[in-house]
Formats: C-alpha cells, structure tokens, sequence
C-alpha cells in the first residue's frame, strides 16, 4: 500500500505499492511512478514522466515531461530538470527531448540537467554541476559544465 500524504494533489493512479508521498507534492495524471520510492515534500511531477522503482527524489525537484528515470536513482535536493533548450513563453514544441536517468545513478544537490542527454547507469552527478552532453556509466561527474572526473568502483 503506498502512503500518499493528504496535504499533496496525485492526480495519477500510477503508483506503485510502497511508494510515500510526502506533503506539498503536485503529480499529474499521466505521470508512472513505481514501487519503492520515495517523494519528498515540495515536489511537482508532470504527466510524461515515467519514475522506476526503490527512487528517492529529495525536496524541491520538477520533473518534466520526457523525463525517464530508471530504478534505484537517487535525486538531490533541488535538482534541476530542463526539457526545452530553446524556451519561449507560450511557445512549445512539438514534443520534448526524452532525458534518461539509467539505473543506479545519483544526481547531487542543486545540478542542472539539460534536456536529451543520458546519465549513465551507476554514475555520480557532484552537486552543483550543469549537465551538457551524456554522462558514460559509472563515472563521477563534476563542474559547469560537468566533466568526467574518474571512473567509479564497484563499491562506490
């Protein structure tokens, strides 16, 4: 049974079973989020946004349509998300660059990540960084923009 807290407005019916929700949290009706996780307070998820399972997503992110999150990823506080590289006030594109967030990955407090790029499975986004291009699989990523600092061991 998941835990949906009442001061929050989920749209959706995609939840899976022991997810939390936490308070102050917008999610709209199309978006798909699975088992396991975990939404922290002051959170808004829009409807093209497909969440795996056993996520943590700390206070104060947005998610935006084309975002595709894998499981086990754990997601800052504050994290930014972007969609669109080229905004204007009510004007939209036709559809939104799909940014993936593969399995295992961590993105650090406060990085920005713009739209379309993969961050690769079990790799490490520092806090602060601005993601401009792919990040490879297990690699620790630092600085705006982000650069590969080293490889990460299977332990890290």
């Amino acid at each position: 049974m998941s835990a949906i807290h009442p001061l929050s407005d989920v749209q959706t019916n995609s939840i899976g079973v022991n997810t939390r929700i936490w308070q102050f949290v917008v999610i709209l009706p199309g978006a798909r989020i699975g088992s396991d996780c975990n939404v922290c307070s002051h959170c808004f998820i829009e409807n093209d946004v497909q969440i795996g399972n056993r996520v943590t997503i700390k206070s104060g992110v947005q998610l935006w349509d084309g975002l595709r999150i894998a499981d086990d990823v754990f997601i800052g506080p504050n994290a930014t998300f972007t969609n669109d590289r080229y905004p204007r006030s009510r004007k939209y594109p036709e559809s939104f660059a799909i940014t993936t967030i593969e399995a295992g990955a961590s993105i650090g407090a406060g990085a920005v990540i713009l739209p379309g790029v993969v961050v690769g499975y079990g790799s490490m986004v520092g806090a602060g960084s601005v993601v401009t291009r792919d990040v490879p699989p297990k690699t620790l990523v630092l600085g705006n923009p982000a650069r590969v600092i080293r490889q990460l061991d299977e332990a890290e």
